[in-house]
């Protein structure tokens, strides 16, 4: 195995896939896959192919924060408010790159659907179930791996809810995030395997 697809990051996810019986086939590029464009670019996928793994945070109760993390399809940006309704948090909101960071142990651009810090609730985008094979980042923001949306799902024990906005959506609105990486959880909406 290539010592760049042992990096302790892509390791986690890896264990964590293997841990439920499926083997990943990790691909490590030299350019960066962080955007949602630059990964399609680097697989040769199309972009609704890209797992954008975006974390948001809701109150614990505790006076801290519950991750979320939303896996979407490349181009499409995630409602807030249905969000909000889907997991019953009216307060939840897109986690800093600082949080995203602390609360997945992944940095952006590189979080991938499994392998976190802790357990989290994981809502996926049904637009993703149109192919048969997706693309997902592993851990860095170079490394990202194919699967069959079946099989994220199962691996990410994932709630599969229309979270997307509605395609005519006004960009710029509240319910919109900027672009950033596919492990993003920050700012942005981007995408990045």
């Amino acid at each position: 195995m290539p010592e760049s697809v042992r990096h302790p990051s892509i390791q986690r996810v890896l264990d964590a896939a293997t841990r439920k019986g499926v083997t990943l086939d990790v691909r490590v590029f030299e350019a960066t896959t962080h955007t949602a464009e630059e990964a399609a670019s680097a697989v040769g996928a199309g972009l609704g192919q890209i797992v954008k793994s975006l974390v948001f945070v809701a109150p614990d109760g505790d006076g801290g924060l519950e991750p979320i993390l939303c896996l979407v399809s490349g181009p499409n940006r995630v409602d807030i408010a249905r969000l909000a309704a889907i997991t019953s948090e009216p307060e939840i909101r897109r986690a800093t790159a600082s949080e995203a960071h602390d609360l997945t142990g992944f940095s952006i651009g590189g979080i991938p659907p499994i392998g976190h810090a802790r357990p989290m609730r994981v809502i996926m985008d049904p637009d993703l179930g149109r192919f048969r094979t997706v693309w997902a980042a592993a851990g860095t923001d170079t490394a990202v791996f194919p699967v069959p949306p079946g099989t994220l799902r199962t691996l990410a024990n994932a709630t599969v809810a229309p979270i997307a906005e509605d395609r005519g959506h006004a960009p710029g609105s509240g319910a919109t995030e900027a672009a950033s990486g596919i492990g993003s959880g920050h700012a942005a909406q981007g995408a990045g395997a």
